[in-house]
């Protein structure tokens, strides 16, 4: 199985600065327009599956303990960026340095084109019965929207944009250079209008001429049964707002569970401690334990020993997609010796000791004390 540190070139305490710079010299090296070997595509996709892998904090630490496996086994997508083919050297660099081209073939984009928003992540707390349960809940979100004042255009009512001087309108600069590879043109942002290929010369006094101003929103957040830290919704458009007409972003709802003090937890089931006394371990006993589902009657059997498990079957947590299924609710027994025993209990546990062992129980020291003043 591939070593992604090694495809890379770099330690595994390698930085993520490390790692990109890492990925940038081999793609140029790889990348199949440039280099015309018989394996140079399967060696590029590699590649970018390493680097797709190690620069995400989250896969990275998977990796690094499961292997390649353990982010199969997680749900994470392993195919990398190239799976499925690749177009020139300009898509791969792009979101390192700009466009990149070959011999001055650099791509033209349209600078005023639509721009989706930016997603949004909100965490979210809950306690082990609203995890269980389910709940709806009420949250406050700061997010962007269209300036209503400009229509998100930027600039101020009766005014418009005007075409950027430096880049002609196109929204970028163009820098060549000659290398033993040929010529390389790099493009970049404009300085001047950032980009967009237009200027503001009279912004919105709303929003300062961004186009959008940040606003709190109310949302009603319906969390089904059955879920735990981890578990992750998503809110489709009600991320940030997009740029000239694009889409807004989403939403990624984060939940945290509280522990509970009685509970605990482990996958499905739900597992609780049963303290119960030597005679009722000897003898048997039938009792109510404490459930999600309310109290419900539990069989101790006769005998029964410290560290048995009892369960109660399906008065666990419900599966969050198929919510008639539920685990079971597992309880750990634990047979608690008494520290405070009357005179009579004593005098029980006193001749059951002579029974068992055959020799006459001693008297404690308080015992003794006790009848030399009687």
């Amino acid at each position: 199985m591939a070593d992604y540190y090694e495809i890379l070139g770099v330690s595994k305490d390698a930085s993520k600065d490390e790692i990109k710079s890492a990925f940038r010299k081999k793609a140029r090296q790889l990348h199949p327009d440039v280099n015309k070997a018989p394996d140079a595509e399967e060696k590029f996709k590699e590649l970018g599956k390493a680097y797709e892998v190690l620069s995400d904090d989250e896969k990275r630490a998977t990796y690094d303990r499961y292997g390649e496996d353990g982010l199969n086994n997680a749900g994470f997508n392993t195919q990398g960026p190239f799976a499925s083919g690749f177009g020139d050297l300009g898509d791969i660099f792009e979101s390192f340095f700009g466009d990149f081209g070959f011999g001055g073939g650099a791509r033209q984009r349209d600078p005023n084109a639509p721009v989706a928003g930016d997603d949004l992540r909100l965490d979210v707390e809950l306690t082990f019965e609203e995890a269980v349960y389910g709940v709806t809940k009420e949250v406050k979100i700061g997010h962007l929207e269209a300036c209503d004042e400009c229509k998100g255009t930027g600039a101020k009512a009766g005014t418009t944009p005007v075409t950027c001087t430096v880049c002609g309108g196109t929204g970028k600069v163009h820098h060549t250079t000659s290398t033993v590879l040929g010529q390389f043109t790099q493009v970049s942002p404009c300085p001047k209008c950032h980009g967009t290929g237009k200027v503001i010369e009279s912004p919105c006094e709303k929003c300062h001429g961004k186009g959008q101003v940040e606003v709190e929103k109310k949302l009603e957040l319906k969390i089904p049964a059955g879920v735990d830290t981890g578990s992750k919704m998503r809110l489709s458009g009600e991320g940030d707002a997009g740029l000239r007409g694009g889409p807004a972003g989403d939403l990624y709802v984060v939940l945290h569970v509280k522990p509970s003090k009685y509970y605990h937890r482990e996958g499905l089931n739900i597992i609780t401690r049963l303290d119960i006394t030597p005679a009722q371990a000897v003898l048997g006993d039938n009792i109510y334990v404490q459930t999600i589902d309310g109290d419900k009657k539990l069989n101790i059997p006769a005998g029964i020993q410290t560290g048995t498990t009892l369960k109660l079957a399906g008065h666990g947590v419900p599966h969050v997609q198929k919510p008639s299924y539920k685990g079971d609710h597992i309880v750990l027994v634990n047979i608690k010796t008494p520290t405070n025993l009357t005179d009579e209990e004593k005098a029980l546990y006193k001749r059951l000791y002579e029974i068992n062992t055959g020799k006459k129980a001693q008297s404690s020291f308080k015992d003794k004390v006790k009848g030399v003043f009687n």
